[in-house]
This record gives structure tokens, sequence and C-alpha cells, in this order.
């Protein structure tokens, strides 16, 4: 992302096991940050009912090894064997990246128009005053229950999955092609793949914790729209990039 990779990546020229296995761990680490992630990532955890860092750390440990795993699967032959996936399939997987991102949005938003995330402060004996975000029914009526359903953690390896798949021909991975033994290779390969997994699921801990703050709770009907409107405008574009009908730059 904006040369990143290719400094990092820099290091390697010529270099040890131990400096390679490094720069593996690096990109991995680097990797996990780029937009189509955090966007897919934050839509989905902000779009779910429980957005405490427990539950976004589940979901993004889960994104993170549905990723290493198609990321692993499909660059074992670019590191092995110098195959690459054909040009239309490559592209396939970007677009449908993009559309995820586009579906993780319209999601988020039709909660928010459905009330969903509106708050309540509430006075629970000695814990004091604090925020709930509570899903209301449609009828006049509604009850306050504080039971939510989670997203499920095969949702967010399905959208790894995707986006491992689309992640295959990056940088990194064309890097590790270049590396003389296949073993090393290898292995590295597992390295980045398993550190993105890592990086992802602490940056999701700590999108959780921000999410669960009261600042951010309290405010969170008012932020819900304005998030999923930039996570569908960047799915589009993203799907578009994908297809050479807009600039891509990533």
């Amino acid at each position: 992302m904006f040369g990143l990779d290719d400094w990092i990546s820099s290091f390697s020229d010529g270099a040890s096991v131990g400096l390679i296995v490094v720069v593996a761990i690096l990109l991995g680490l680097r990797h996990a940050t780029d937009p189509d992630h955090l966007a897919a990532v934050t839509t989905l955890i902000a779009s779910g009912r429980e957005r405490s860092s427990r539950a976004a750390a589940r979901l993004g440990t889960a994104w993170g090894l549905g990723h290493a795993t198609t990321l692993f699967a499909f660059g074992t032959p670019i590191v092995l064997y110098e195959r690459f996936l054909p040009e239309p399939l490559q592209k396939a997987a970007e677009a449908t990246i993009g559309l995820v991102i586009v579906a993780l949005a319209v999601w988020l938003l039709l909660r928010w128009r459905r009330g969903v995330f509106h708050v309540h402060v509430h006075d629970h004996d000695e814990q004091g005053a604090h925020a709930h975000v509570h899903t209301h029914g449609s009828g006049p009526q509604h009850a306050h229950g504080h039971v939510p359903r989670v997203r499920s953690a095969r949702q967010a390896f399905g959208i790894g999955l995707i986006h491992g798949m689309g992640g295959s021909a990056g940088v990194g991975v064309l890097l590790l092609a270049t590396i003389d033994s296949r073993t090393l290779a290898l292995v590295a390969l597992g390295l980045l793949a398993l550190f993105t997994a890592v990086s992802m699921a602490a940056l999701s801990t700590s999108l959780g914790l921000t999410l669960q703050s009261s600042p951010v709770r309290r405010s969170f009907d008012v932020l819900a729209p304005v998030l999923g409107s930039a996570s569908l405008a960047f799915g589009v574009w993203y799907a578009l990039g994908a297809l050479e009908l807009t600039p891509y730059y990533f």
C-alpha cells in the first residue's frame, strides 16, 4: 500500500534467513491495514449487535484465519511454481471484495434506519448510569432486552476467505516467490499469512474498545450512517477499480 510493501521488501534483497523471516512477519502485520480489509472488518463489527472488544477480537480472528487460509492456499502455487491465478479470476475476486463491503455497508445502514442503534441511559443500582444500545421492534411498544444476537464468526471467516483469495498475488507473495529456497519461501508465506491474522485480531480488538467507549456508544446513532455511507462508497469504487472502470491505487 502506497509503496510501503516495496520498502519493507527491499530489506530482503540478498538477506539471511533471519531477515527474510522478519520481513515476512512485517509484511503480514502491515497487510492487515489495507483499506479494503479495514473497511470490511470495521463495517462487519459496527453492524453487529455486540460491539465489545471480545466480540470484535473474535470476529477479527475469524476473519484473519479465513484470510490466512486462502492466502496460503493460493499463494503456495505462486511461491513454489510461479503459477498465478488467471487475471480474469483475480479481477473477479477483487470485485467480489468490493461487493462484500457494499453488502456490509447496506446492512449497517438498514439497521441504523430501523433504529437499532438507538441509545437509552439506565441506572442499574450500584453500577450507576450507563448507556445501552437497544434493538427496537416495529410496533408501538418494544422490549429493552440486553441479550444481543452476535454476528457469527463463520460469517467473518467467509469474508476473510474472499479477501485472502483477492490478495494472493500481492507484493508480499510476489516477493516470496523470488526466494531461492522453496522451503524457506513456503515458511515465509505461512508467517505472512499468520501474522496478517494476528494483526487483524489486534486491530479488531482496538476497534471494539473504541466502539464500546461511552462517547462512541452515545453518538453511534449519528456515526453509523457516516460509517455506512463511507464504506458503501469505498466498496463501489473498489469493485469498479478491480474491473478497471475507475482508477485503482491498491
